[in-house]
């Protein structure tokens, strides 16, 4: 079952964090991983916010394993654990 994750980075984060864990990312060839589907990071209130889908829970959790160190290492902190729901329908243009 298809999942969302939302996230809330700490306030004090800032663009530039989040620009240089996506290159990261894409550079040591961890995304697109496994399971993911889609991915939007917006401003909020004047937060960084970030809204995934996953095709399942346990696929976005062995990702997170892999990318929990990369978040250390910019300095990358969430605030509070993501939330994660089921999804009723997805559709897509």
């Amino acid at each position: 079952m298809s999942i969302v994750v939302r996230y809330a980075p700490v306030p004090s984060t800032t663009t530039e964090q989040y620009d240089e864990v996506a290159r990261r990312l894409e550079e040591s060839g961890e995304m697109p991983a496994d399971g993911f589907d889609y991915h939007v990071a917006f401003h909020s209130e004047g937060q960084l916010r970030v809204i995934e889908i996953w095709d399942s829970q346990e696929q976005f959790e062995a990702f997170g394993q892999r990318v929990m160190p990369l978040l250390a290492d910019v300095a990358l902190e969430q605030a509070g654990e993501p939330e994660i729901l089921e999804v009723h329908n997805i559709i897509k243009r």
